[in-house]
């Protein structure tokens, strides 16, 4: 692709064009980006597959992934379905000999996340997953203030963030399936795993964490439907840990049943001064939203840092949040397939940030602080 001003084709696997996470984020992104263009869709019925084609202007639908991957036209193949589908759909890529975007979490568990990474590795494709922190404006604003003494070296980090929807006494229908941890979403994979992923982008990798979870609902009711469900997730986590850096972090995310959840608030303490952090759309995740950034020196002054232009990396047609940084996500893998180098982050990062989530759940279990350096 190097020098190509072709688009990538891109085969899109849970493309189904109403209430899909593809339809509301991956499909919009794309669409604003010249790189790329739809070739074609997947989903599990006809129907819908027909429906995803004729709204993205696809020309071709499928129900089956590996026919998908393995059409001529499908140059980088993305899975947008459910954690559990994630692999078989990046196994018939990686088969088809195809770039692939996964969605976080990559497998069901860390031993499939590894089989995966390896795989990617030795098929010697691009390979990317979605955690689209990464490309949050706001995100790598702060990243770079730090890494530049802003506030001189970090001493402490603390991160108060919702798990909404997951960790509440009820849960809605189509999301029932996820009270298994075997299926691999959750409050800890699919929420803390997010916080942890920007956490560990902004400020270094963690060297060790102790943890407690708590799980107060051996049974969730199903919206709407007056039934339950056995829950074996835990709903709410409180995290304390040591970056390679030496500074100190404290994360807390509580789960509840809001569509909107209350925000967040991340406060970065260092030697010179400190940053606090908001979102400023309601109802967003630090990897969704615009951050409000204030500077507070030891004098006493606070100053608000505005993002700059330069860190905006999409069209400005497209709305801030998950939109916008899934957009960043797609543009940094074209950018990495013309380069012919690695995506950031890649199945690699994917692969810790979910080895990181079990070693979180098993210091919780144990009460033993665990070592997470070299995961």
């Amino acid at each position: 692709m190097t020098g190509s001003t072709t688009p990538l084709g891109v085969g899109v696997v849970g493309a189904n064009p109403t209430g899909s996470w593809a339809a509301a984020t991956h499909l919009p992104a794309l669409a604003a980006l010249p790189e790329f263009r739809v070739a074609a869709v997947a989903t599990t019925n006809p129907a819908s597959a027909a429906a995803a084609a004729e709204a993205t202007g696809a020309t071709h639908a499928f129900t089956d992934a590996a026919e998908l991957a393995a059409h001529p036209e499908v140059d980088l193949v993305v899975a947008t379905v459910k954690s559990p589908g994630h692999a078989a759909v990046v196994r018939a890529a990686l088969a088809a000999g195809k770039h692939v975007v996964c969605e976080w979490p990559m497998g069901a568990s860390a031993a499939e996340s590894a089989e995966l990474t390896a795989a990617a590795t030795a098929a010697d494709v691009v390979h990317a997953v979605v955690l689209q922190g990464y490309h949050s404006p706001s995100v790598n604003f702060v990243r770079d203030l730090l890494a530049a003494g802003r506030i001189g070296a970090v001493s402490a980090v603390t991160v108060i963030a919702a798990g909404d929807p997951f960790g509440g006494g009820s849960i809605r229908p189509e999301l029932a399936w996820t009270t298994d941890p075997a299926q691999g979403t959750g409050l800890l994979t699919i929420m803390a795993g997010h916080v942890l992923a920007v956490l560990e982008h902004l400020a270094g990798e963690l060297a060790e964490v102790s943890a407690v979870v708590a799980a107060p609902h051996e049974e969730l009711t199903v919206v709407g439907t007056g039934r339950t469900v056995p829950n074996r997730q835990p709903e709410q986590l409180v995290l304390a840990g040591r970056l390679k850096s030496g500074a100190v972090a404290a994360v807390t995310v509580h789960g509840g049943n809001s569509d909107a959840p209350s925000g967040f608030a991340l406060h970065i303490r260092g030697t010179e001064g400190a940053l606090a952090i908001s979102p400023v759309q309601a109802g967003m995740y630090p990897h969704w939203a615009d951050w409000r950034i204030e500077l507070r020196t030891d004098q006493g002054l606070i100053s608000e840092l505005p993002v700059p232009e330069r860190y905006r990396l999409v069209p400005s047609t497209l709305p801030p949040g998950p939109v916008a940084h899934v957009a960043g996500v797609y543009r940094e893998t074209a950018s990495a397939i013309a380069e012919g180098r690695t995506a950031r982050p890649d199945f690699t990062v994917g692969l810790r940030q979910r080895r990181l989530v079990d070693a979180i759940a098993e210091a919780a279990e144990t009460g033993v602080r665990r070592p997470v350096g070299d995961l």
